[in-house]
């Protein structure tokens, strides 16, 4: 099975040149960029979304018929200035020209072949062994990009209703989030989400800006754009804060995973394990708002980044199913315990990999694509079954403390018992790689 996407011309991008090389424009820096130099007095599009805050029922988390945005939010905003990009030529490669198929086999793996992009896109410019580290101006970030790579801004509304300003100036006091292209895509309409831009903040998830992230899976409404994130030392390259995006018309394999319920939260949040699939992983879904779902989830990926974990995310089915998927290749690749014919493939398993959607960069791999070897791979990305359980136990304690607001997230299910403190630092110190004892800031509810 092929799959068909809309092809519009495209060049290599004249744009992505190394800093020194960059022609200069009148202004600031000369870069046209999103930093202080150049950005006061700049206008972007701004979306503004309404926010969804009351009991999901059968309608979705807005509980009440969606209202008629002003701009077709994904067709014609998101997708639609993005192929105004391509035909600009800002890409580094052309995206639609890459192979694609669905792997024949149980599983549905997808294959891509994409021989350019890891000689094309920015090299890992920090250690893989930190999950958090600071924020370095020096290196690359996302205030370095050009403006005209930015497609708008997007922010929840001041008044409750959705609003669109085709050109709106940017809130320089406010740092603004913004949506901007990837100019190395892995898919179709491949772009980051970069909450609150100028405040410089380093690659790790925080209550807002995980709100922010389902925010636009809802916005998007549709079950084919889904959200990723990936932590450092799960295969992020830029320490700056941001989500990725993409739309494929073509259900994910993690998508079709059968899982098992371990428990719900008091919340309405229904929390189950991923089950016959190579990655072990947590599924986070339901809610009575969007953002006990979010806090729930946010709360988890706060414990695996204070615990030195790494980790990926998946946004999927428009904000209302998530995936956790706590991983450890790069810890394995240190330790020379991944075998040589699948470090020859040179594909680093990020969200996207784990989730099903595989990027190859060799034509030999591409053509060889099977079931088995998409299995392999993802297999060494899982921890084991003592360790998933061991990460489970402190994932399931920092829910319970509820985030540092103190609201106690109360687990409803016997099967899942809250550990006391000393467990906890126990299981920190036992954990057999990586896992390195994290701050615990309350006491897990007995």
């Amino acid at each position: 099975m092929m799959l068909k996407i809309k092809r519009v011309p495209t060049v290599v991008s004249n744009y992505q040149k190394d800093e020194a090389d960059e022609g200069r424009r009148a202004g600031g820096c000369g870069r046209n960029c999103l930093n202080k130099c150049c950005i006061s007095g700049a206008k972007l599009p701004l979306y503004a979304f309404k926010k969804q805050n009351n009991s999901s029922g059968d309608k979705g988390f807005s509980g009440h018929e969606k209202q008629e945005a002003p701009v077709a939010f994904l067709d014609s905003l998101l997708l639609g200035e993005w192929e105004d990009r391509m035909q600009k030529g800002l890409f580094r490669y052309d995206v639609t020209a890459c192979e694609t198929k669905v792997i024949p086999g149980q599983f549905g793996f997808i294959a891509q072949l994409n021989e350019g992009r890891h000689l094309k896109k920015r090299p890992t410019e920090f250690r893989v062994d930190k999950v958090l580290q600071p924020f370095d101006g020096s290196k690359f970030n996302f205030t370095k990009v050009g403006q005209e790579e930015v497609l708008f801004q997007f922010e929840a509304s001041e008044d409750g209703e959705v609003q669109f300003h085709p050109n709106a100036p940017i809130d320089v006091e406010n740092s603004p989030s913004v949506v901007a292209i990837n100019v190395s895509p892995i898919e179709y309409g491949h772009v980051l989400l970069i909450p609150r831009i100028l405040e410089s903040l380093p690659q790790r998830i925080d209550r807002e800006s995980f709100l922010l992230a389902l925010h636009m899976a809802a916005e998007a409404g549709n079950p084919y754009f889904r959200l990723g994130y990936n932590s450092l030392g799960a295969f992020a390259t830029i320490n700056h804060l941001h989500f990725q995006a993409y739309y494929l018309a073509v259900t994910f394999p993690i998508e079709k995973a059968p899982t098992k319920k371990i428990t719900s939260l008091d919340v309405g949040v229904k929390i189950s394990e991923l089950l016959n699939y190579p990655v072990r992983g947590l599924v986070f879904e339901g809610g009575n708002t969007l953002e006990d779902l979010s806090n729930s989830v946010s709360d988890a990926c706060i414990c695996l980044q204070e615990n030195n974990i790494p980790y990926n995310v998946l946004i999927s089915d428009c904000g209302k199913r998530i995936f956790l998927l706590p991983q450890c290749y790069a810890e394995k690749q240190a330790l020379g315990e991944v075998r040589a014919e699948l470090l020859d493939t040179q594909v680093n398993p990020a969200v996207w990999e784990i989730s099903g959607h595989m990027v190859l960069k060799r034509r030999e791999d591409y053509d060889e694509a099977s079931d088995e070897n998409a299995w392999k791979l993802l297999a060494e990305v899982s921890l084991s079954e003592e360790r998933f359980q061991e990460v489970n136990t402190l994932i399931f304690g920092a829910i319970a403390c509820g985030g540092d607001d103190g609201n106690a997230n109360l687990l409803e299910d016997p099967d899942v018992k809250p550990h006391s403190h000393e467990e906890v630092n126990a299981i920190n110190k036992s954990s057999r790689h990586a896992i390195l004892s994290g701050t615990q800031e309350c006491l897990v509810l007995q």
